[in-house]
């Protein structure tokens, strides 16, 4: 691999790929975070201007790589829990530990696109017993960008996967009420203490980000799954129903209070805990890989 094309941000060297005026920054060490999209001279993600980068796993900014599982998953009430095929629980964070561990970076065009690869180690065996190759792509587009979430199981026997996406893009709180989600036709469904999902309700076809019922909500498709993002200053259409990518299951909708300047729309594979309820849950049997591929186009 020659050596990789980075830029300081923050303290921290974190490997650049696009041009001056699209760009990405990623954190490859760091859960392979994308930590800075720039279209057309302007910030996508939200990142804090203070990050505390001795827990960058915590930082609420960038997109953070869901994987295995999105989620809270329990078991007998127990919350970090999970139970395998033989009966067997294991201990596994809330949205899995790809995002506290170092990526490696495996393909890169300085121009275009990225791949980051994270193997079955010691660190992640304990809490999820398979061996796999997990690669995220990152790819630049003329209108956006391309981002393929690609598991390769290099085990003896089938294993159990749910990635998913945690975007957060940049909003002022004082533009939520300006600011629109459409969706295509989605029920609306949140976890409930237990970790089964709660009743589903009929969904609207489109929300201002200041409706309540987003906070913390699945919309899971029930048709083709698509979603159009429009702020005061850009709309960012998402593409979720590309050729051979697996099924997307939802979309969800968070942030961390009504003062946040971002807003989290979120493509997952799975709801949580789909590895006890199955909704979502995606199996890959040795040798085999799947590909979850989500398209972001950015219009002014």
């Amino acid at each position: 691999m020659p050596l990789l094309p980075t830029q300081d941000f923050q303290g921290q060297p974190l490997v650049r790929v696009g041009d001056a005026d699209s760009f990405l920054l990623l954190a490859p060490h760091h859960g392979g975070r994308l930590v800075r999209w720039v279209h057309r001279g302007q910030d996508i993600l939200y990142w804090p201007d203070r990050a505390d980068w001795s827990r960058p796993a915590k930082v609420r900014g960038g997109n953070p790589l869901l994987f295995p599982f999105i989620g809270r998953h329990f078991v007998d009430g127990n919350a970090g829990q999970w139970r395998d095929e033989t009966g067997v629980v294991h201990s596994l964070a809330q949205h899995g530990f790809a995002r506290d561990l170092p990526f490696a970076v495996t393909a890169i065009d300085a121009q275009a696109a990225i791949t980051m690869t994270l193997r079955d180690s010691d660190a992640t065996r304990a809490g999820y017993p398979y061996a796999f190759v997990f690669d995220a792509v990152y790819a630049l587009l003329p209108d956006g960008l391309e981002v393929t979430l690609r598991t390769t199981n290099t085990g003896d026997w089938r294993l159990p996967c749910y990635p998913g996406h945690h975007f957060y893009f940049a909003l002022p709180h004082t533009q939520r009420a300006s600011t629109s989600l459409a969706l295509a036709r989605a029920d609306r469904v949140r976890q409930l203490p237990d970790g089964k999902p709660g009743p589903a309700e009929a969904g609207e076809t489109t929300y201002r980000l200041d409706d309540p019922h987003l906070q913390d909500t699945f919309h899971v498709f029930t048709d083709g799954p698509t979603a159009t993002l429009a702020m005061p200053a850009r709309t960012i259409a998402f593409e979720l129903d590309l050729p051979g990518s697996a099924p997307w299951h939802a979309v969800t909708t968070w942030s961390e209070s009504e003062a946040s300047d971002f807003y989290c729309v979120e493509p997952w594979v799975g709801l949580p805990d789909a590895i006890h309820h199955g909704h979502g849950l995606q199996w890959i049997e040795p040798g085999q890989t799947e590909s979850a591929v989500c398209r972001l186009r950015v219009s002014a």
